[in-house]
Protein backbone atom coordinates (compact mmCIF):
# COMPACT_ATOMS: atom_id res chain seq x y z
CA UNK A 1 0.00 0.00 0.00
CA UNK A 2 3.30 2.28 0.46
CA UNK A 3 4.15 2.76 -3.41
CA UNK A 4 -0.31 3.71 -4.02
CA UNK A 5 -0.54 6.21 -0.87
CA UNK A 6 3.24 7.56 -2.49
CA UNK A 7 2.16 7.70 -6.24
CA UNK A 8 -1.43 9.40 -4.69
CA UNK A 9 0.53 12.15 -2.16
CA UNK A 10 2.77 13.33 -5.63
CA UNK A 11 0.24 13.36 -7.64
CA UNK A 12 -2.30 15.72 -4.78
CA UNK A 13 1.30 17.91 -3.93
CA UNK A 14 1.71 18.52 -7.76
CA UNK A 15 -1.75 19.52 -8.73
CA UNK A 16 -1.78 21.80 -5.85
CA UNK A 17 1.51 23.14 -6.72
CA UNK A 18 0.56 24.09 -10.19
CA UNK A 19 -2.58 25.64 -9.36
CA UNK A 20 -0.63 28.07 -6.31
CA UNK A 21 1.59 29.32 -9.60
CA UNK A 22 -1.52 29.97 -12.11
CA UNK A 23 -3.98 32.52 -12.70
CA UNK A 24 -6.90 31.26 -10.70
CA UNK A 25 -5.22 31.18 -7.44
CA UNK A 26 -5.93 35.22 -6.66
CA UNK A 27 -9.97 33.94 -7.98
CA UNK A 28 -10.31 31.23 -5.63
CA UNK A 29 -9.05 33.19 -2.87
CA UNK A 30 -11.92 35.57 -3.05
CA UNK A 31 -14.83 33.20 -3.85
CA UNK A 32 -16.83 33.13 -0.89
CA UNK A 33 -17.21 29.25 -0.88
CA UNK A 34 -13.86 28.80 0.09
CA UNK A 35 -13.00 31.40 2.41
CA UNK A 36 -15.04 33.09 5.73
CA UNK A 37 -13.94 36.14 7.63
CA UNK A 38 -12.78 33.73 9.94
CA UNK A 39 -10.32 32.04 7.34
CA UNK A 40 -9.26 34.26 4.99
CA UNK A 41 -5.35 34.36 4.09
CA UNK A 42 -5.90 37.83 3.44
CA UNK A 43 -6.80 38.56 6.41
CA UNK A 44 -4.29 36.10 8.56
CA UNK A 45 -1.74 38.81 6.31
CA UNK A 46 -3.83 41.82 7.27
CA UNK A 47 -3.01 40.56 11.12
CA UNK A 48 0.34 39.82 10.25
CA UNK A 49 1.17 43.15 9.21
CA UNK A 50 -0.68 44.80 12.57
CA UNK A 51 1.51 42.54 14.87
CA UNK A 52 5.28 43.99 12.82
CA UNK A 53 3.76 47.36 13.56
CA UNK A 54 3.35 46.76 17.06
CA UNK A 55 -0.64 46.97 17.14
CA UNK A 56 -3.18 44.35 17.88
CA UNK A 57 -4.18 42.47 15.15
CA UNK A 58 -7.35 42.42 17.25
CA UNK A 59 -7.57 46.13 17.39
CA UNK A 60 -9.84 46.65 14.41
CA UNK A 61 -12.60 44.23 12.88
CA UNK A 62 -9.97 42.46 10.21
CA UNK A 63 -8.73 39.48 11.92
CA UNK A 64 -10.36 36.68 13.60
CA UNK A 65 -7.98 33.85 14.08
CA UNK A 66 -6.18 32.58 16.91
CA UNK A 67 -3.52 34.08 18.46
CA UNK A 68 -0.90 31.05 17.68
CA UNK A 69 -1.93 30.72 14.04
CA UNK A 70 -0.86 33.99 13.66
CA UNK A 71 2.37 33.77 15.68
CA UNK A 72 3.31 30.57 14.20
CA UNK A 73 2.59 31.79 10.18
CA UNK A 74 4.57 34.94 11.44
CA UNK A 75 7.80 32.31 11.51
CA UNK A 76 6.68 30.71 8.36
CA UNK A 77 4.89 33.15 6.42
CA UNK A 78 7.52 32.96 3.29
CA UNK A 79 6.69 29.11 3.69
CA UNK A 80 2.73 29.46 3.60
CA UNK A 81 2.36 27.42 0.31
CA UNK A 82 4.58 24.61 1.52
CA UNK A 83 2.60 24.92 5.02
CA UNK A 84 -1.07 24.70 3.36
CA UNK A 85 0.34 21.48 0.91
CA UNK A 86 1.93 20.26 3.88
CA UNK A 87 -1.34 20.78 6.03
CA UNK A 88 -3.42 18.28 3.77
CA UNK A 89 -0.62 15.63 3.07
CA UNK A 90 -0.97 15.48 7.04
CA UNK A 91 -4.68 14.95 7.22
CA UNK A 92 -4.80 12.60 4.75
CA UNK A 93 -1.98 10.73 6.03
CA UNK A 94 -3.72 10.72 9.25
CA UNK A 95 -7.24 9.55 8.33
CA UNK A 96 -5.29 6.80 6.66
CA UNK A 97 -3.71 5.24 9.54
CA UNK A 98 -6.74 6.08 12.03
CA UNK A 99 -9.18 4.20 8.95
CA UNK A 100 -6.46 1.30 8.77
CA UNK A 101 -6.52 0.97 12.64
CA UNK A 102 -10.81 1.18 13.08
CA UNK A 103 -10.95 -1.53 10.16
CA UNK A 104 -8.29 -4.03 12.03
CA UNK A 105 -10.26 -3.23 15.27
CA UNK A 106 -13.94 -4.12 13.50
CA UNK A 107 -12.56 -7.22 11.60
CA UNK A 108 -11.20 -8.10 15.02
CA UNK A 109 -15.13 -7.90 16.68
CA UNK A 110 -16.64 -9.84 13.79
CA UNK A 111 -14.12 -12.35 13.88
CA UNK A 112 -14.80 -13.26 17.50
CA UNK A 113 -18.28 -12.07 16.56
CA UNK A 114 -18.80 -15.15 14.09
CA UNK A 115 -16.80 -17.73 15.85
CA UNK A 116 -19.03 -16.90 18.74
CA UNK A 117 -22.15 -17.43 17.09
CA UNK A 118 -23.59 -13.88 17.40
CA UNK A 119 -25.04 -13.43 13.77
CA UNK A 120 -28.02 -14.70 12.11
CA UNK A 121 -27.31 -17.13 9.60
CA UNK A 122 -29.11 -14.83 6.73
CA UNK A 123 -26.78 -11.85 7.53
CA UNK A 124 -23.62 -13.65 6.31
CA UNK A 125 -23.63 -11.54 3.37
CA UNK A 126 -23.56 -8.34 5.03
CA UNK A 127 -20.23 -9.38 6.84
CA UNK A 128 -16.77 -7.73 5.66
CA UNK A 129 -14.68 -9.83 4.02
CA UNK A 130 -10.58 -8.53 4.33
CA UNK A 131 -10.42 -8.02 1.18
CA UNK A 132 -13.02 -5.29 0.48
CA UNK A 133 -11.52 -3.47 3.38
CA UNK A 134 -8.22 -3.41 2.66
CA UNK A 135 -7.95 -0.74 -0.23
CA UNK A 136 -10.81 1.93 2.23
CA UNK A 137 -7.72 3.83 4.39
CA UNK A 138 -6.11 4.57 0.71
CA UNK A 139 -10.26 5.79 -0.87
CA UNK A 140 -10.35 7.70 2.53
CA UNK A 141 -7.35 9.79 2.14
CA UNK A 142 -8.02 9.51 -2.33
CA UNK A 143 -11.61 11.82 -1.25
CA UNK A 144 -9.55 13.79 0.51
CA UNK A 145 -6.85 14.79 -1.46
CA UNK A 146 -8.55 14.75 -4.77
CA UNK A 147 -11.45 16.32 -3.18
CA UNK A 148 -12.43 19.86 -5.80
CA UNK A 149 -13.15 20.99 -2.05
CA UNK A 150 -10.06 20.04 -0.13
CA UNK A 151 -8.09 22.08 -3.60
CA UNK A 152 -9.88 24.81 -3.46
CA UNK A 153 -9.17 25.32 0.37
CA UNK A 154 -5.63 24.98 -0.33
CA UNK A 155 -4.94 26.76 -3.28
CA UNK A 156 -6.95 29.75 -1.37
CA UNK A 157 -4.80 29.22 1.16
CA UNK A 158 -7.49 29.37 4.26
CA UNK A 159 -6.81 28.38 7.40
CA UNK A 160 -9.61 25.60 7.57
CA UNK A 161 -6.94 23.00 6.01
CA UNK A 162 -5.15 23.36 9.69
CA UNK A 163 -8.03 23.18 11.14
CA UNK A 164 -8.71 19.76 9.47
CA UNK A 165 -5.57 18.53 9.95
CA UNK A 166 -5.51 18.64 14.15
CA UNK A 167 -9.44 17.40 13.95
CA UNK A 168 -7.58 14.25 11.93
CA UNK A 169 -4.60 14.09 14.28
CA UNK A 170 -7.38 13.71 16.95
CA UNK A 171 -9.11 11.26 15.46
CA UNK A 172 -5.49 9.34 14.68
CA UNK A 173 -5.15 9.73 18.69
CA UNK A 174 -8.12 8.67 19.79
CA UNK A 175 -8.56 5.42 17.77
CA UNK A 176 -5.02 4.65 18.46
CA UNK A 177 -5.93 4.57 22.46
CA UNK A 178 -3.68 7.50 23.37
CA UNK A 179 -5.82 9.28 25.46
CA UNK A 180 -3.49 12.24 26.57
CA UNK A 181 -3.01 13.11 22.74
CA UNK A 182 -6.33 13.08 21.76
CA UNK A 183 -7.03 15.35 24.83
CA UNK A 184 -4.45 17.78 23.53
CA UNK A 185 -5.30 17.73 19.59
CA UNK A 186 -9.53 17.89 20.73
CA UNK A 187 -8.39 21.29 23.04
CA UNK A 188 -6.12 22.72 20.15
CA UNK A 189 -9.07 22.17 17.96
CA UNK A 190 -11.41 23.66 20.19
CA UNK A 191 -9.17 26.66 20.79
CA UNK A 192 -9.16 26.91 16.74
CA UNK A 193 -13.14 27.37 16.24
CA UNK A 194 -15.03 26.36 19.83
CA UNK A 195 -17.31 23.83 17.96
CA UNK A 196 -15.17 20.49 18.05
CA UNK A 197 -16.14 21.22 21.81
CA UNK A 198 -19.05 18.19 20.59
CA UNK A 199 -16.35 15.54 19.87
CA UNK A 200 -15.63 14.91 23.50
CA UNK A 201 -18.35 12.57 23.81
CA UNK A 202 -17.59 10.23 20.98
CA UNK A 203 -14.06 10.41 21.61
CA UNK A 204 -14.70 9.41 25.61
CA UNK A 205 -16.55 6.39 24.12
CA UNK A 206 -14.41 5.27 22.34
CA UNK A 207 -11.17 5.21 24.78
CA UNK A 208 -14.21 3.58 27.59
CA UNK A 209 -14.93 0.99 24.87
CA UNK A 210 -10.75 0.59 24.23
CA UNK A 211 -10.63 0.18 28.10
CA UNK A 212 -13.22 -2.16 28.67
CA UNK A 213 -14.47 0.47 31.32
CA UNK A 214 -18.62 0.51 30.65
CA UNK A 215 -20.62 3.67 30.67
CA UNK A 216 -22.20 2.74 34.20
CA UNK A 217 -22.77 6.11 36.71
CA UNK A 218 -22.13 3.93 39.30
CA UNK A 219 -18.86 2.22 38.45
CA UNK A 220 -15.89 4.17 39.76
CA UNK A 221 -14.15 3.47 36.89
CA UNK A 222 -15.99 5.12 34.39
CA UNK A 223 -15.89 8.47 37.07
CA UNK A 224 -12.09 7.87 37.58
CA UNK A 225 -11.14 8.13 33.83
CA UNK A 226 -13.99 10.89 32.99
CA UNK A 227 -11.56 13.14 35.34
CA UNK A 228 -8.67 12.02 34.02
CA UNK A 229 -10.22 12.42 30.70
CA UNK A 230 -11.46 15.90 30.97
CA UNK A 231 -8.63 16.96 33.43
CA UNK A 232 -6.39 16.48 30.00
CA UNK A 233 -8.45 18.11 28.01
CA UNK A 234 -9.23 21.42 29.87
CA UNK A 235 -5.78 21.19 31.19
CA UNK A 236 -4.81 21.72 27.46
CA UNK A 237 -6.95 24.54 26.73
CA UNK A 238 -6.41 26.19 29.21
CA UNK A 239 -2.28 26.15 28.40
CA UNK A 240 -3.21 27.44 24.57
CA UNK A 241 -5.44 30.21 26.37
CA UNK A 242 -2.77 31.64 28.68
CA UNK A 243 0.06 31.39 26.10
CA UNK A 244 -2.40 33.69 24.01
CA UNK A 245 -2.58 36.20 26.53
CA UNK A 246 0.84 36.03 26.92
CA UNK A 247 1.85 36.24 23.55
CA UNK A 248 -0.61 39.59 23.34
CA UNK A 249 -0.88 40.61 26.81
CA UNK A 250 -4.26 41.36 26.36
CA UNK A 251 -7.90 39.45 26.50
CA UNK A 252 -8.80 41.09 22.85
CA UNK A 253 -8.39 37.71 21.74
CA UNK A 254 -11.63 35.87 23.42
CA UNK A 255 -14.74 38.27 22.02
CA UNK A 256 -12.63 38.82 18.27
CA UNK A 257 -12.80 34.93 17.59
CA UNK A 258 -14.64 33.35 20.45
CA UNK A 259 -17.53 36.11 20.46
CA UNK A 260 -17.30 36.70 16.65
CA UNK A 261 -18.19 33.15 16.27
CA UNK A 262 -20.85 32.98 18.48
CA UNK A 263 -22.53 36.23 17.77
CA UNK A 264 -21.95 36.75 14.17
CA UNK A 265 -21.74 40.21 13.27
CA UNK A 266 -19.93 39.59 9.70
CA UNK A 267 -23.16 38.80 7.08
CA UNK A 268 -20.93 38.20 4.71
CA UNK A 269 -22.07 35.67 2.00
CA UNK A 270 -20.83 31.81 2.22
CA UNK A 271 -22.25 28.79 1.71
CA UNK A 272 -24.01 28.89 5.78
CA UNK A 273 -27.66 29.21 6.96
CA UNK A 274 -26.87 32.34 9.28
CA UNK A 275 -25.56 35.29 6.92
CA UNK A 276 -29.42 35.66 5.23
CA UNK A 277 -31.55 35.33 8.08
CA UNK A 278 -30.08 37.42 10.13
CA UNK A 279 -29.34 40.03 7.51
CA UNK A 280 -33.43 40.28 7.04
CA UNK A 281 -33.80 39.86 11.06
CA UNK A 282 -35.12 42.76 13.53
CA UNK A 283 -32.35 43.42 15.58
CA UNK A 284 -34.69 43.11 19.01
CA UNK A 285 -34.67 38.97 17.87
CA UNK A 286 -31.40 38.89 17.03
CA UNK A 287 -30.01 37.18 20.17
CA UNK A 288 -32.97 34.91 20.14
CA UNK A 289 -32.13 33.20 16.66
CA UNK A 290 -28.75 33.15 17.40
CA UNK A 291 -28.92 31.15 20.18
CA UNK A 292 -31.44 29.31 18.48
CA UNK A 293 -29.40 28.45 15.46
CA UNK A 294 -26.24 28.04 17.26
CA UNK A 295 -28.11 25.39 19.53
CA UNK A 296 -28.38 23.32 16.38
CA UNK A 297 -24.17 22.05 16.76
CA UNK A 298 -24.70 21.30 20.36
CA UNK A 299 -28.20 20.06 20.69
CA UNK A 300 -28.06 16.83 18.72
CA UNK A 301 -24.66 15.40 20.45
CA UNK A 302 -26.67 13.95 23.32
CA UNK A 303 -29.36 12.16 21.28
CA UNK A 304 -26.69 10.50 19.20
CA UNK A 305 -24.04 9.64 21.57
CA UNK A 306 -27.00 7.74 23.36
CA UNK A 307 -27.99 6.15 20.23
CA UNK A 308 -24.73 5.54 19.10
CA UNK A 309 -22.92 4.76 22.43
CA UNK A 310 -21.68 1.35 21.13
CA UNK A 311 -19.94 3.01 17.88
CA UNK A 312 -18.55 6.16 18.65
CA UNK A 313 -16.47 6.21 15.26
CA UNK A 314 -19.40 6.57 13.47
CA UNK A 315 -20.10 9.11 16.16
CA UNK A 316 -17.16 10.99 15.05
CA UNK A 317 -18.17 11.30 11.80
CA UNK A 318 -21.92 12.65 12.43
CA UNK A 319 -20.74 14.82 14.62
CA UNK A 320 -18.13 16.33 11.89
CA UNK A 321 -20.59 16.58 9.40
CA UNK A 322 -23.55 18.44 11.71
CA UNK A 323 -20.49 20.54 12.85
CA UNK A 324 -19.62 21.70 8.99
CA UNK A 325 -23.59 22.27 8.34
CA UNK A 326 -24.43 24.24 11.33
CA UNK A 327 -21.78 26.36 12.29
CA UNK A 328 -21.68 29.97 11.83
CA UNK A 329 -18.82 30.64 9.07
CA UNK A 330 -18.81 27.31 7.03
CA UNK A 331 -16.45 26.81 3.65
CA UNK A 332 -16.06 23.79 1.45
CA UNK A 333 -12.95 22.77 3.38
CA UNK A 334 -14.92 21.99 6.20
CA UNK A 335 -17.27 19.66 4.33
CA UNK A 336 -14.55 18.13 2.56
CA UNK A 337 -13.72 16.37 5.95
CA UNK A 338 -16.41 14.77 6.22
CA UNK A 339 -17.07 13.31 3.12
CA UNK A 340 -13.43 11.85 3.50
CA UNK A 341 -15.05 8.87 5.80
CA UNK A 342 -17.98 8.29 2.78
CA UNK A 343 -15.74 5.02 1.89
CA UNK A 344 -15.34 3.97 5.07
CA UNK A 345 -18.73 3.46 5.30
CA UNK A 346 -19.12 1.39 1.86
CA UNK A 347 -21.10 -1.70 3.31
CA UNK A 348 -24.22 0.53 3.88
CA UNK A 349 -24.19 1.62 0.18
CA UNK A 350 -27.06 -1.12 -0.17
CA UNK A 351 -29.27 0.46 2.47
CA UNK A 352 -28.83 4.12 1.65
CA UNK A 353 -31.81 5.78 -0.18
CA UNK A 354 -31.30 9.09 -1.59
CA UNK A 355 -27.58 8.72 -2.68
CA UNK A 356 -27.72 9.09 -6.40
CA UNK A 357 -30.47 12.58 -5.87
CA UNK A 358 -28.28 13.95 -3.23
CA UNK A 359 -25.53 13.78 -4.89
CA UNK A 360 -26.69 15.40 -8.37
CA UNK A 361 -28.02 18.17 -6.24
CA UNK A 362 -24.31 18.66 -4.09
CA UNK A 363 -22.89 18.62 -7.92
CA UNK A 364 -25.29 20.87 -9.08
CA UNK A 365 -25.20 23.35 -6.33
CA UNK A 366 -21.65 23.43 -6.34
CA UNK A 367 -21.88 24.34 -10.25
CA UNK A 368 -24.51 26.75 -9.85
CA UNK A 369 -22.89 28.81 -6.82
CA UNK A 370 -20.62 30.99 -8.92
CA UNK A 371 -23.11 31.17 -11.43
CA UNK A 372 -25.66 32.77 -9.14
CA UNK A 373 -23.33 34.61 -7.46
CA UNK A 374 -22.17 36.34 -10.97
CA UNK A 375 -25.65 37.01 -11.70
CA UNK A 376 -26.41 39.15 -8.62
CA UNK A 377 -22.93 40.84 -8.05
CA UNK A 378 -21.84 41.50 -11.31
CA UNK A 379 -24.37 41.13 -13.62
CA UNK A 380 -27.12 42.70 -11.39
CA UNK A 381 -29.86 40.10 -13.00
CA UNK A 382 -30.27 38.48 -9.98
CA UNK A 383 -30.12 39.18 -5.81
CA UNK A 384 -29.31 37.55 -2.98
CA UNK A 385 -32.69 35.44 -2.81
CA UNK A 386 -30.97 33.49 -5.38
CA UNK A 387 -28.12 32.94 -3.97
CA UNK A 388 -29.86 32.18 -0.58
CA UNK A 389 -32.23 29.01 -1.93
CA UNK A 390 -28.77 27.71 -3.71
CA UNK A 391 -27.31 27.80 -0.42
CA UNK A 392 -30.61 26.06 1.44
CA UNK A 393 -30.94 23.53 -1.06
CA UNK A 394 -27.01 22.43 -0.95
CA UNK A 395 -27.28 22.38 2.88
CA UNK A 396 -30.75 20.13 3.14
CA UNK A 397 -28.80 17.97 0.20
CA UNK A 398 -26.20 17.32 3.19
CA UNK A 399 -28.41 16.40 5.68
CA UNK A 400 -30.50 13.93 3.71
CA UNK A 401 -26.19 12.29 3.13
CA UNK A 402 -25.78 12.67 7.13
CA UNK A 403 -29.56 11.30 7.52
CA UNK A 404 -29.43 8.56 4.94
CA UNK A 405 -25.86 7.24 6.10
CA UNK A 406 -27.30 7.15 9.83
CA UNK A 407 -30.67 5.27 8.67
CA UNK A 408 -28.22 2.38 6.74
CA UNK A 409 -25.91 2.42 9.62
CA UNK A 410 -28.44 1.50 11.92
CA UNK A 411 -30.60 -0.37 9.53
CA UNK A 412 -27.61 -2.86 8.74
CA UNK A 413 -26.94 -3.09 13.10
CA UNK A 414 -30.58 -4.25 13.35
CA UNK A 415 -29.50 -7.21 10.68
CA UNK A 416 -26.92 -8.61 12.20
CA UNK A 417 -29.13 -8.90 14.99
CA UNK A 418 -32.20 -10.03 14.04
CA UNK A 419 -31.50 -11.52 10.86
CA UNK A 420 -31.82 -9.77 6.75
CA UNK A 421 -34.93 -11.00 6.10
CA UNK A 422 -37.83 -9.50 8.70
CA UNK A 423 -40.77 -11.66 8.88
CA UNK A 424 -44.26 -11.15 11.03
CA UNK A 425 -46.18 -13.14 13.50
CA UNK A 426 -48.18 -14.40 10.44
CA UNK A 427 -45.43 -15.23 8.30
CA UNK A 428 -46.12 -12.30 5.97
CA UNK A 429 -42.47 -9.85 5.02
CA UNK A 430 -42.02 -6.89 7.29
CA UNK A 431 -40.86 -3.37 6.40
CA UNK A 432 -38.32 -2.10 8.74
CA UNK A 433 -38.68 1.82 9.49
CA UNK A 434 -36.63 3.90 11.31
CA UNK A 435 -38.78 6.57 14.35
Amino acid sequence: MAAPLTLLLIVAVTIRAVLFRSSIAELISERVEVVSPLNAWKRVVEGLALLDLGVSPYAGDVFHETPLIIYFFHFVIDYAEIVFMMADTLTALALYFAVKDYNKIVFRKQKYALEADRYPLDCLELIRSPREMLYIPLKVAMFYLLNPFTILSCVAKSTCGLNNAVIALFILSTIKGNALMSAIFLALATYQSIYPLTLFAPALLYLLQRLYIPVNWRRPSFWLFLAQYVFMYLGSLGVMICLSFFLLNSWDFLSSVYGFILSVPDLTPNIGLFWYFFAEMFEHFRLFFICVFQINVFFYTIPLSIKLKEHPVFLIFMQIAIISIFKSYPTVGDIALYMAFLPAWNHLYRFLRNIFLVSVVLLACSALFPVLWHLWIYAGSANSNFYYAITLLFNVAQILLVSDYFYAYLRREHHLTHGLYLKRKDGSEATLVLK
